[in-house]
């Protein structure tokens, strides 16, 4: 077999695309459908030496070009025909339009809605042009999700939340770890803007403001988990202040009135404002913290059980205590069993981060907060999506938390 040298040296010189975008879809396609037409396969019979001269004296065989592919005629047969976005709005019963939000995982499409559109499309074999969307819109189908801690247990709910709502929608996701150096975190940026991404999403590595990428990035840009600092960028967080009042209000409603709080680092945004949520709750009940502050100190097992030492001995009468993490829970339920006080008979004790691996292995299994971490990344998903198609809608979102009970909380006799 053989290739014309001239279609080896096109071929050669579109392999030279990398992995990157090239800089015309449009062009490549055309220099493809160019190439499909050049190329062909030469087969011509093989002779031994002996053979040679004979071979000469033989009739020439006319090269055998076998065409890579073979245009099939519009409307020959209406049962290979492709289905539409009109055919499965039709069947749906739906818009067009709907059927687009409801594919490309938009919002503002009702959830049986999806549904029936999903099934509609299945039922016809629809397959979006994914390539046709992208010429028309000028968009690549890809996103960049930049995080500082890739091994983290909290960014990694995040991600994989961002990432659900992008797989719903038929968008590829570039993933890239900074690990917490700002120039590794450039070096991300630019190769992930080298590679004509749709837009991004930056993963904090804690709840504490970060500071802003810009304005001057060509594409939108949401922070998640850590918000920015800029007020004019997207950013989604979980609601920490209503996730404190939300403990709170649990344990009161178990009959708690003597409560004392047992925080992470005074330094984290998120150890304030829960301990800011759970004072805002106590005070509408007409209660205060036990000691009228928390006490504040490191996100160890370790620092809950001194702190409960230390709450033993100045306020042997509690009857609960909150905490700013599952971590410093667990310590203080080892501290409460060691002093020989019953959880949560004597004492209530509720975490916070519903961490499965401490919180439903504890002893008693620890009631606790779930930050919804999941439900953050859908979101800046979504707002990505949103900023794609031009609504940007700044500030910070906050998503609200939920109550997970278990065996360490009880109404009090």
């Amino acid at each position: 077999m053989r290739i014309p040298d001239r279609a080896i040296r096109k071929a050669a010189g579109l392999a030279l695309v990398n992995s990157a975008f090239p800089t015309g879809i449009a062009e490549l396609l055309r220099d493809l459908a160019k190439l499909s037409e050049k190329v062909f396969i030469t087969v011509r019979p093989r002779y031994t030496r002996s053979q040679a001269h004979s071979a000469k004296q033989l009739p020439k065989i006319p090269a055998r070009r076998t065409p890579m592919a073979e245009p099939v005629a519009h409307g020959t047969d209406e049962r290979f025909k492709p289905a539409t976005l009109k055919d499965v709005a039709l069947l749906a019963g739906v818009s067009i339009a709907t059927v687009s939000k409801a594919l490309n995982g938009r919002e503002h499409v009702r959830a049986e809605t999806r549904v029936r559109v999903q099934h509609a499309a299945e039922k016809l074999n629809f397959s979006p042009n994914v390539l046709a969307q992208g010429l028309l819109a000028g968009r690549t189908g890809t996103v960049g999700l930049l995080t500082s801690d890739l091994d983290g247990r909290f960014s990694i709910p995040v991600m994989m939340g961002a990432e659900d709502a992008f797989g719903s929608g038929s968008t590829s996701v570039f993933l890239c770890d900074a690990r917490g150096d700002s120039i590794r975190e450039q070096h991300h940026l630019r190769a992930l803007l080298s590679r004509r991404v749709d837009g991004l999403i930056i993963v904090g590595d804690t709840t504490n403001p970060r500071e802003t990428l810009g304005h001057d990035i060509p594409v939108p840009v949401v922070y998640a988990y850590a918000p920015s600092i800029d007020p004019r960028d997207v950013s989604v967080v979980s609601d920490n202040v209503g996730a404190g009042q939300i403990a709170a209000d649990h344990l009161v409603e178990c009959g708690r009135r003597r409560i004392a709080y047992i925080s992470g680092d005074v330094n984290y945004r998120a150890a304030v404002e829960r301990v800011e949520g759970a004072s805002r709750a106590l005070s509408a009940h007409g209660l205060e913290l036990v000691g009228g502050e928390a006490l504040y100190g490191a996100w160890s097992e370790g620092w809950g059980r001194g702190a409960v030492r230390t709450l033993l001995a100045r306020h042997p009468d509690i009857d609960a205590i909150l905490c700013g993490s599952d971590q410093i829970a667990r310590g203080a339920l080892d501290a409460l069993r060691e002093a020989g006080r019953d959880v949560p008979g004597d004492i209530a004790v509720m975490g916070h981060d519903n961490w499965e691996q401490i919180a439903a292995q504890s002893r008693p299994p620890l009631s606790t907060i779930d930050m919804n971490l999941e439900q953050v990344g859908r979101k800046a998903a979504h707002l990505l999506f949103a900023a794609i198609d031009g609504a940007v809608k700044p500030g910070v979102h906050s998503i609200a938390t939920r109550l997970v009970t278990r065996g360490s909380t009880a109404l009090a006799d």
